[in-house]
């Protein structure tokens, strides 16, 4: 079958498949599925009411195309008062598989970008309570706002350094890769065991401690050294 027949088989033009630039590149990641590792630094678990030493890692997903660009705003969600940021490092596969050995975990990964989790938390906090899935707090529009990609080749595997969060010039996050508590070939390891992981997937690896509220007009800028930084407008 070719292109113009396969087309002519949609009952509607499909979605362009979401992408990440790739820096110093015209090159574009296409991205698969995004995954999101939950209470992963030990003060931000703390901070949310739980105890950082019981729990393996647990996962919850964002749709691919959630992302929003370095350079767009981040559009103020419908159905919320209270909208929470989450500074993250972003892990990007090029391989994947099943039951990954720990060992070879890295060798599955592109590159790396500086994320934020946006997250209705009150929307969150009432799932939680009515032990409830989280996709209306975490999975809404616009929800993954991303930098561009850098190649492992690059900056290599970012294990340690700041991460850190601003709004409007003040810090609200603030904190090392070094404290996460499950690193990035764990966290590959152990979701592969989950899933089946593919080229094009995103890792979200996980917030420190500081996560609050954001309003309209509000700039945050997310860093992660060696890495990037990047500012988004609340608009």
């Amino acid at each position: 079958m070719n292109d113009m027949s396969l087309k002519n088989a949609y009952v509607f033009t499909p979605a362009p498949v979401p992408t990440l630039p790739v820096s110093g590149s015209q090159a574009l990641f296409p991205v698969h599925r995004i995954y999101c590792v939950g209470r992963n630094f030990a003060d931000h678990a703390i901070e949310m009411g739980h105890d950082p030493n019981k729990e393996p890692p647990f996962f919850f997903q964002k749709n691919p195309d959630t992302l929003v660009l370095a350079g767009k705003d981040f559009p103020y969600p419908a159905e919320t008062k209270d909208v929470h940021h989450e500074v993250e490092l972003v892990v990007a596969l090029k391989s994947g598989g099943d039951n990954i050995p720990l060992d070879k975990a890295l060798d599955c990964v592109y590159g790396y970008a500086v994320g934020l989790d946006m997250t209705r938390r009150d929307l969150q906090g009432e799932a939680k309570k009515l032990g409830r899935p989280w996709e209306t707090g975490k999975a809404f529009e616009n929800s993954a706002p991303c930098g561009p990609l850098h190649p492992v080749s690059a900056v290599g595997h970012p294990d340690k350094g700041a991460i850190w969060l601003k709004v409007n010039g003040a810090t609200r996050q603030d904190g090392d890769l070094n404290q996460m508590i499950w690193k990035v070939p764990e966290m590959i390891s152990y979701l592969s065991r989950l899933f089946t992981l593919q080229p094009g997937d995103l890792i979200f690896a996980g917030t420190p401690a500081g996560v609050g509220a954001i309003v309209r007009g509000d700039e945050m800028i997310a860093h992660v050294d060696g890495v990037d930084e990047v500012a988004f407008k609340v608009s």
